[in-house]
């Protein structure tokens, strides 16, 4: 059996894109099917076409959306690494940056002068998107000069806007309506903030782990065993009786700006950045940021009293500038509420890698009676 498919860069993410057309409906089907295409129950991903780190190992499903003003609809799935399983249960902004760019060159939206809109709806979460393309001339383009922390390759300029961020997943930007909790995880306690924008996250004040939030990526893996801890604690509070399993909700720890040197061996300066953030990926300490998690620690900025908050000191309304493992990320704010921003943006790249047909044996689907 073999399925068509194109591996996209979005931003610090690599994700194959599945037309809903080449794939099955059925979920378990694709999840079977994924698993059999990337490998995904050997470590390595030896035998398949993942990249065995969670930033290399996503996929999507796309289709063009029935939604009135919406484009294209896409599911997004996080495939197992050493175990033959797929999360279903969160949204990834780096490949809807990824599938704008597809959308484009694809034609299931036609280039609009120099810079194409693309209205996505995420079916995991119903998180809506809204991007700007670049095509200059009115044409696609294959390569393109912008860049991103967290790698020194240009790619599409690609503007992602989340609309409406804010209580997707629980119903409540502040899902406990607190914006600091404690959380009780072994026998510790962990200040915290739980917010759901992007996708819910917990943020954890980076001293209670003896931290300070620009901690290499070496320095944070020793932290992934009490973050998961903290991790399940959360979920059990604001996600009771959901098996989020590792991707929901987001965890990392927040910290004031300081001085660090960057993974690409950039010297990041405290006055370049408002706060300090270190998140995970899954259960691996991410390279740089996701996207939902850099929704997360803006809306978060704009309550007082949160980690964020009281990290940055005194942050702006409209931007927070996010110091990451790579490098450091701006996240706009705008139509500003009492229950956070509507509208949230930030600048990424897309570049299409390859389109390929992908072999997977026949045993990957059921076989018909």
């Amino acid at each position: 059996m073999h399925i068509p498919a194109t591996l996209v860069r979005g931003g610090t993410s690599k994700c194959w894109l599945f037309a809903q057309e080449n794939v099955p409906d059925d979920i378990a089907e694709l999840e079977r099917l994924l698993v059999d295409a990337y490998g995904s129950a050997d470590p390595v991903q030896l035998d398949g076409v993942g990249g065995a780190t969670p930033t290399t190992s996503k996929a999507a499903v796309v289709s063009a959306s029935q939604a009135p003003g919406v484009h294209v609809d896409y599911l997004f799935g996080q495939v197992g690494i050493g175990v033959p399983r797929v999360e279903w249960g969160s949204n990834c902004g780096n490949c809807a940056t990824a599938i704008a760019l597809w959308a484009v060159a694809r034609g299931l939206v036609p280039p609009d002068g120099d810079r194409t809109r693309v209205v996505m709806r995420n079916t995991n979460t119903g998180a809506v998107l809204e991007s700007d393309v670049d095509t200059t001339g009115g044409v696609v383009h294959e390569f393109g000069d912008q860049t991103v922390p967290g790698t020194r390759a240009g790619g599409v300029a690609v503007g992602l806007t989340f609309l409406d961020p804010g209580g997707r997943t629980t119903g409540a930007t502040l899902p406990t309506g607190r914006a600091l909790d404690v959380l009780r995880a072994g026998d510790d306690d962990f200040p915290a903030t739980l917010v759901d924008a992007g996708a819910p996250a917990v943020l954890v004040q980076a001293g209670a782990l003896g931290a300070s939030g620009t901690e290499s990526l070496e320095r944070m893996r020793d932290l992934v065993a009490p973050l998961r801890q903290v991790r399940r604690a959360a979920a059990h509070l604001i996600l009771p009786g959901r098996d989020t399993g590792d991707a929901v909700p987001k965890v990392g720890i927040v910290g004031p700006p300081a001085d660090y040197i960057s993974t690409t061996g950039e010297r990041i300066d405290a006055r370049s950045h408002d706060v300090s953030v270190r998140m995970l990926s899954m259960n691996s300490p991410h390279p740089a940021i996701g996207l939902t998690s850099a929704v997360a620690v803006a809306v978060a900025a704009s309550f007082r009293g949160s980690t964020v908050h009281d990290a940055a000191g005194s942050p702006s309304s409209t931007a927070t500038r996010i110091g990451t493992a790579a490098g450091v990320v701006t996240v706009a704010c705008d139509d500003l509420t009492d229950s956070g921003p509507r509208r949230v943006t930030i600048r990424r790249a897309a570049r299409v890698l390859c389109e390929a047909r992908i072999h997977i044996p026949d045993s990957a689907l059921p076989q018909p009676a």
